[in-house]
């Protein structure tokens, strides 16, 4: 089975999805239920899914059968996905997901809902924030929920305890680096937050919770945790560059990370290795969203004469190269799914948005 085989999954997932929201819709207090609503629309807006495939990869690695038995853990991972995006978009200050206004934005719309307020803008951050929260009980349930025994339920239900702990170690640690000077953040400071915050429920947690519910035992768990570490890592070096711009087919795309601030590896690197000049460039863009175009392509320029990219690619390269390895090497992993897991390498670290 290949990823394109378990996308098919997909359009019977997203009901599921609707599906959810609909049931707890009608046992929501009634003035309160335009607000599953809001979750509704905002879940099923848009995105790849591609955490959700990740538990059915993970099932498939250890089944070798039909992953529909993970459907509902799959859901999980798409609303914990939610939950995650609604409170990270409050906290970067960010208008737009998925083609469409943030949570907290659309919740500040003058007039939504019927309701007035002094501050808009605080009311919507009020009301986002609180259904982010309720995403979580939408996660547990479906982790719950399915024909797995109680054991294996429970076991997944501990690895989505163990990735909720450390993506919140992983955000709290990416806030605090985005409030200290440049000049005092580490490479190691941000490989930590990428492994703590998006590697481990962007990649390794989904691959191991598929491979829990589907009988996996801890030594190829191991595997894959360690396995999906490596990859997750790279992903989000991969996104970083996106982010600033760097992507291969639309070399105009947009910078936020720069103007957000953000302490990526292509900053970091860029302000170790570059002239006094160098950094009053990266500074005049760094954390400020009126940055100009000039401004924006001027520290791209920085960090591609740094070679600050070429040294994200070159870490990008060698974590998959060490991921793939471990999976050449495994003797848990049968031989025949290996390919699964080389295709899911390729798509996380081969894209351009």
């Amino acid at each position: 089975m290949n990823l394109a085989e378990l996308g098919q999954w997909i359009p019977t997932l997203e009901r599921g999805l609707h599906r959810s929201y609909r049931t707890e819709r009608r046992a929501a207090p009634a003035s309160l239920r335009t607000y599953l609503d809001h979750l509704d629309e905002f879940t099923l807006r848009g995105g790849k899914r591609f955490r959700a495939l990740l538990v059915l990869a993970g099932y498939h690695l250890v089944a070798g059968r039909s992953p529909r038995p993970v459907l509902p853990a799959a859901e999980a991972l798409e609303h914990f996905q939610s939950w995650m995006l609604i409170h990270d978009d409050i906290i970067d200050h960010s208008e737009l997901r998925r083609g469409g206004p943030t949570l907290h934005r659309r919740l500040a719309a003058p007039g939504t809902d019927g309701l007035e307020a002094a501050d808009p803008d605080d009311l919507g951050r009020g009301l986002a924030i609180t259904l982010g929260d309720l995403e979580e009980p939408f996660t547990v349930r479906a982790l719950l929920e399915g024909p797995a025994t109680a054991d294996r339920r429970l076991r997944g239900l501990a690895e989505y305890v163990r990735m909720t702990r450390l993506t919140a170690y992983g955000q709290l640690m990416d806030i605090r680096n985005g409030a200290r000077p440049v000049d005092r953040v580490s490479e190691s400071d941000v490989l930590l937050v990428h492994r703590l915050k998006s590697a481990v429920y962007s990649v390794s947690s989904p691959l191991v919770i598929g491979a829990i519910l589907g009988g996996g035992r801890d030594p190829l768990l191991e595997e894959l945790r360690a396995i999906g570490d490596d990859l997750g890592v790279a992903f989000q070096l991969r996104d970083d560059m996106l982010g600033t711009g760097f992507a291969p087919d639309d070399p105009e795309k947009s910078a936020n990370d720069l103007i957000e601030g953000k302490r990526t590896l292509l900053v970091v690197r860029a302000w170790q290795r570059g002239s006094p000049d160098d950094r009053a460039t990266l500074a005049r863009v760094l954390g400020r969203p009126s940055a100009t175009p000039s401004e924006i392509a001027a520290a791209r320029t920085v960090i591609e004469s740094t070679g600050s990219r070429a040294y994200s690619e070159m870490r990008i390269a060698a974590l998959e190269r060490r991921a793939l390895r471990r999976l050449d090497r495994s003797s848990q992993i049968a031989a025949a799914r290996k390919p699964l897991v080389r295709e899911i390498s390729d798509r996380l670290i081969r894209r351009s948005r």
